[in-house]
């Protein structure tokens, strides 16, 4: 079975092809706008456009300078955006700002043979740490440093630059993956949460590291600091840049430890069972959707689908309205005083038995998911 896999690099470019860069971003944003604004008024299809594309270069002569690439993938976005929008999965397709925080551009990887000599356009040698990129030529690069080479064959290679000044380049690849075929030996069962992130129905909890709070204070000061400086100044586009830098760091601390989590759960355990999360209606209580957001609930899930997947595992998602917090994980008694979320601990009227809140609601999801998984195998 063949698959895509992205690898991510840190790119260190020079100053000439950072020049370059930054004119393929503003190249592809211009092709990008242009032919939204035909669109808006001509229904042409994406062949149409392509075709249409040498007149731009005689409008624009400064379009050839940039890898031309680069340009028609901006139109194959457009064309896509149309297409989703028909489609009712996004809304309709807006002009791209020159200031926007996102700036990227996608080349696709040619490859030519000439007198018994391959040529490609996109090379990535992870012993030199360089990647060779259409118009930049070699590029220092940073990342992977436990591989010696991608594996599979290169499909296209993606250039952006985030909000605090630094380059990156993520290759997409076609890899030939065999999913292992596991016989399921060990299940588990886990209630998601603020206070502890993930609780499994093994008794283990994994406090929630409250990433946010170790950089709000330093975010907060400095946007307070941005609010003095004159718009437009040097020193407001300096504090603007640190304010981005931290914000990068908090979403690189909060990518780590979900993958962490993750990771884990996956390598472990054969079988993981979880419920299905409403996130949206979740966040509108606004005492909570700051703490959630933090601890980004629906990207575990996500993230451990794609895993288990891969990994020829499977995760299990019960119903949201099971009442997992309510019922006996012992006798299956269902306590309606358990409903009120002060209720950290409780004695079953039924049994007796003792449960934490938590492990108790993680140990019913596990009996509904193992259900679920018999009713399958039936």
């Amino acid at each position: 079975m063949n698959m895509y896999k992205s690898y991510q690099f840190r790119l260190y470019p020079t100053d000439q092809q950072i020049i370059q860069i930054q004119k393929t971003f503003g190249c592809t944003r211009l092709v990008y706008n242009h032919y939204l604004e035909k669109r808006k008024k001509d229904n042409l299809t994406c062949f149409d456009m392509i075709k249409d594309l040498p007149n731009l270069y005689q409008e624009c002569p400064f379009l050839k300078e940039v890898d031309s690439c680069s340009l028609r993938c901006s139109l194959f976005d457009l064309d896509d955006a149309f297409k989703r929008y028909f489609n009712h999965q996004n809304n309709c397709p807006k002009f791209k700002g020159k200031y926007s925080s996102k700036r990227s551009y996608r080349t696709n990887y040619i490859t030519s043979t000439y007198k018994e000599k391959k040529y490609e356009n996109i090379k990535v040698d992870l012993k030199r740490k360089v990647i060779t990129l259409p118009k930049l030529k070699e590029v220092k690069i940073r990342g992977y440093r436990d591989l010696e080479s991608l594996p599979g064959r290169i499909i296209n290679a993606t250039i952006s630059e985030c909000s605090s000044g630094k380059y990156y380049v993520s290759v997409l690849v076609e890899v030939g993956h065999i999913v292992p075929k596991i016989i399921p030996k060990r299940i588990v069962g886990i209630d998601l949460g603020i206070k502890d992130v993930v609780i499994t129905s093994d008794g283990e909890k994994i406090k929630n590291e409250k990433i946010i709070e170790k950089y709000e204070k330093r975010i907060k000061r400095k946007q307070r600091e941005l609010a003095r400086r004159e718009k437009g100044s040097s020193n407001y586009y300096k504090t603007k840049k640190r304010i981005a830098i931290l914000f990068q760091k908090l979403k690189n601390a909060r990518k780590y430890f979900i993958h962490q989590i993750t990771k884990k759960l996956v390598l472990e355990n054969d079988i993981i069972v979880s419920e299905t999360l409403k996130v949206k209606e979740m966040l509108e209580e606004k005492k909570v959707s700051k703490f959630l957001s933090d601890v980004s609930l629906f990207k575990i899930c996500s993230i451990l689908k794609r895993k288990t997947s891969y990994y020829g595992k499977r995760y299990i998602q019960i119903d949201s309205y099971y009442p997992s917090s309510q019922k006996c994980s012992r006798c299956g008694y269902k306590n309606e005083k358990v409903k009120d979320l002060s209720v950290r601990n409780w004695i079953c009227p039924e049994c007796g038995s003792y449960h934490d809140r938590d492990i108790n609601a993680s140990q019913n999801i596990l009996f509904a998911g193992i259900k679920k998984y018999m009713k399958e195998l039936i």
